[in-house]
């Protein structure tokens, strides 16, 4: 059973630089088990990084009007039992389950601050800057600010595919974005800006090979990459060729309303 002590030399042979924040995705059923479970996990990331954020999205907020905007990897209409399920952003809204248990815990850290908005929301202990930057216009700014400061991207027990901050890479290379819609107590909110399909993230793989930092832990690969480099990478391939890190499925709306405009066939 790994313990407190047994994580913090693991996550200090990662080598991140001392004193960089990082932005973690994790799974703690990776590692096996784990004494004290995510509480653990988060206390010891806490511990050797220098600042640690988390995405903390709120994806039960989400309604689907029946007509909006053409291209936009969705199908409108099609959300009324959904929309009926659907709840109010709330500042202390649990975390999507698909988002896992460890970001939800660190968003619970006693000096844990939370952004506001209604779908998209990071939370973090001592990322007060990259927290304060997002808006709604700009969902993903906090990976643009822990990146101008030197942070690191964390793959705890995960693959590429739930790696947010290759979403932002997307949206500099001019990737499509796309708009939701999110449930409040003041009304109906609009959200541009929302990424598109991560499902052929892991096609990044060779391509930052160099840049990976590796070690096992119980049960569990934790990968860290420095993030400014690992989204220069994957800007200048979706720049080169515009259909990279695009998953094949059929039935993905997001990744084909992208090759439509590619193509030239889309909004």
């Amino acid at each position: 059973m790994l313990s407190f002590r047994d994580l913090i030399p693991a996550f200090s042979r990662l080598g991140v630089p001392t004193g960089s924040p990082v932005i973690v995705h994790a799974s703690l059923r990776a590692f096996g088990q784990v004494r004290g479970g995510a509480e653990t996990v988060v206390g010891a990331l806490v511990n050797v990084f220098g600042g640690v954020m988390a995405p903390t999205f709120t994806y039960k907020t989400m309604i689907t009007p029946e007509t909006g905007l053409e291209n936009n990897g969705i199908v409108y209409g099609s959300g009324e039992n959904a929309n009926r399920m659907a709840q109010f952003f709330r500042p202390n809204m649990p975390a999507d389950a698909t988002i896992g248990i460890i970001p939800d815990t660190l968003r619970q850290h006693p000096k844990a601050k939370r952004s506001m908005h209604p779908i998209l929301s990071f939370a973090g202990v001592e990322v007060d800057d990259a927290l304060a930057a997002q808006t709604l216009a700009e969902p993903l700014a906090p990976i643009r600010v822990l990146a101008d400061e030197g942070g690191w991207v964390l793959l705890l027990g995960v693959d590429h595919t739930v790696n947010t901050s290759l979403h932002y890479a997307e949206k500099l290379a001019r990737r499509k974005q796309f708009v939701r819609w999110a449930l409040t107590p003041a009304g109906i909110y609009e959200c541009p800006g929302f990424p598109g399909c991560s499902d052929g993230f892991e096609g990044i793989v060779p391509h930052v090979h160099h840049l990976t930092r590796e070690q096992r832990v119980g049960e569990a690969v934790i990968q860290a990459l420095p993030l400014m480099s690992m989204i220069e990478v994957a800007k200048t391939l979706i720049e080169d060729d515009p259909q990279a890190l695009l998953c094949e499925l059929p039935d993905c709306g997001r990744c084909e309303a992208v090759r439509a405009t590619v193509q030239g066939t889309g909004g």
